[in-house]
């Protein structure tokens, strides 16, 4: 008797404040009434053809591959500046000089190196005769060979340390030639194009790291746009695009996609793409505001009306006819639009009849017996 009374409390208890059912998930189908379908619209789906145009915002960009960011070959000050910002520089050309103690005292070891060199070629030559002569034997010559070797690759090893802090070759074959010391090092271009960026003052210290010039060359510059994840597979690299610009007025510019990144930027949930543009009179400014159009190639797709979308929690819906006053909210996967219509990637077949106009109202009933 007490184990059945037991078993009928637990009974009480687990159907009861312990462990209730699960509650229902939301409500998928509505009824409409004879009112409400009257201001439907129905349509069926169906295919027709569909050119993907995607309209992007985007901004012009420096062609970073034309690009040069320069700095000072050695440590040194500032002694004179010989361009300014929006100057036209050729490669090779003299942007500054500086004056470096650290450039003179490898010019000094250098010229060391080279004294030695001469010193112990002379002995190579002196223990040759006495060789010959029999004075000395072969392996005291071939010692004296050791130890030119060893100086020739020293002075090598100071003309490449010299190239390095910045010294071309005309002003190595002078130090050879005079073996005078001269302690100023020229910072030099090393692409033709434009001074876009400044980073020094006369007097200033200056270190290998600092960046003190940047030269672009804006006869070709990129356009940088932002694609929505969920339409980057709309463009292709090599894909033929256009540009709006309107600082330039109503004109078209044409040019390829020529990058698509491989990531999605996890905060904007977007795609970089690039596109390179001719600019040989230097009329687009990098960083002006543009509109980036890709199209492609129409094809039978697909698609429904914009009126007949609700997007709800990140998700697109549509409602499907199952009867003649019963409809079902069901998930659909769009792409891009073109005009007042979207192209079906997934969750319809063709000849399906969906809510073409008045879906809102529809939502709105369903929602409203899904409260009460």
């Amino acid at each position: 008797m007490k184990n059945l009374l037991f078993g009928l409390w637990l009974n009480l208890w687990f159907s009861g404040a312990g462990f209730a059912e699960p509650v229902s998930a939301p409500e998928r189908f509505v009824t409409a009434s004879e009112t409400l379908l009257q201001r439907l619209q129905l349509e069926p789906v169906q295919r027709t053809r569909f050119a993907e145009t995607l309209r992007l915002p985007g901004r012009v960009a420096l062609d970073e591959q034309r690009v040069a960011r320069i700095g000072p070959g050695v440590s040194g000050r500032v002694t004179r500046i010989q361009v300014f910002i929006g100057q036209s520089v050729q490669k090779g050309e003299v942007l500054a000089q500086i004056n470096s103690t650290e450039l003179g005292a490898a010019q000094e070891d250098y010229l060391k190196s080279r004294t030695q060199v001469n010193l112990q070629r002379l002995n190579v030559q002196r223990a040759r005769r006495l060789l010959e002569a029999g004075i000395i034997s072969e392996a005291i010559y071939h010692e004296r060979e050791s130890v030119l070797e060893e100086r020739e690759v020293e002075l090598r090893a100071g003309a490449d340390q010299l190239r390095v802090l910045g010294m071309s070759q005309a002003a190595l074959d002078r130090l050879n030639a005079r073996g005078q010391i001269h302690s100023e090092a020229p910072i030099t271009a090393t692409l033709t194009g434009t001074v876009i960026e400044r980073h020094l003052s006369m007097g200033q210290n200056a270190q290998p790291s600092d960046h003190l010039f940047t030269i672009a060359d804006l006869s070709r510059v990129w356009v940088v746009a932002e694609v929505p994840e969920q339409q980057v597979q709309a463009v292709d690299p090599g894909q033929m695009a256009e540009v709006r610009i309107p600082a330039l007025g109503d004109s078209v510019i044409h040019g390829p996609v020529i990058y698509v990144a491989d990531t999605v930027n996890p905060v904007t949930r977007s795609v970089t793409v690039r596109m390179a543009l001719e600019n040989p009179a230097r009329r687009i400014k990098p960083e002006m505001l543009a509109t980036l159009v890709i199209s492609r190639p129409p094809e039978n797709s697909l698609v429904l009306p914009g009126k007949a979308i609700i997007r709800q929690n990140e998700q697109d819906f549509v409602f499907v006819q199952q009867e003649a006053q019963r409809f079902a909210l069901t998930p659909v996967t769009l792409g891009s639009s073109h005009g007042d219509y979207r192209k079906v990637l997934d969750g319809l077949r063709e000849g399906q009849i969906i809510v073409a106009e008045g879906a809102f109202h529809l939502n709105n009933e369903r929602i409203r017996r899904e409260l009460e």
